[in-house]
């Protein structure tokens, strides 16, 4: 996509992410999402571990995802509605393609967990990148459903598992906007220099 350093610099600078509240079709077809994903895994991996992988949400997929999500809402929250309910049913429904990137972390004589799971972090942020160098939107979040044992439990993440991002890609239906930056300069200390 970048022909040119300039070009990657200028995408860097206005780079923002979408509101998967507001997104629509297209999404990615199989050979932009098999790119995509390939694409993320490009990332700094101590050991060279592939602590992560991904569980990919498209289709009728979402929906029925979705009817499971809203059960295991309604179960713990009984004095909900309806509204409540078909809220957590469109959940993943918001774009046309869902990606869950969990954390494989584990136990390691060399490498700390924490560093695995930074590298998870950094394969969810490419994946947004990769997205979006392909012409897509793209929101990064998690949502109760990355922490509820029983939500995580349907999706297919096991035990020991976490969910680093749901990646929600797709186009969004309205113009995105900018949010003020933290100012780099004012979060900067420069060890030993005077």
């Amino acid at each position: 996509m970048f022909n040119d350093t300039s070009s990657l610099l200028s995408f860097l600078k206005t780079r923002k992410s979408a509101s998967a509240k507001a997104m629509g079709g297209p999404g990615p077809n199989p050979s932009h999402l098999a790119e995509i994903l390939a694409l993320s895994v490009r990332v700094p991996d101590h050991g060279k571990l592939a602590p992560w992988r991904f569980i990919v949400f498209e289709g009728a997929a979402r929906g029925k995802m979705g009817a499971e999500l809203s059960k295991i809402w309604a179960k713990a929250h009984p004095e909900h509605g309806p509204e409540i309910l078909s809220f957590h049913q469109g959940f993943l429904e918001r774009a046309p393609v869902v990606v869950a990137v969990i954390s494989t972390a584990a136990a390691h004589g060399k490498i700390p967990v924490w560093e695995q799971q930074l590298s998870s972090a950094a394969v969810c942020f490419n994946m947004e990148l990769a997205a979006q160098a392909h012409g897509f939107d793209v929101q990064w979040m998690t949502d109760w459903v990355a922490y509820d044992a029983d939500a995580k439990a349907a999706m297919g993440v096991a035990a020991g598992e976490q969910v680093a991002g749901l990646i929600f890609i797709g186009m969004s239906t309205v113009p995105l906007e900018d949010r003020p930056r933290p100012d780099a300069a004012a979060l900067t200390t420069y060890w030993g220099r005077s």
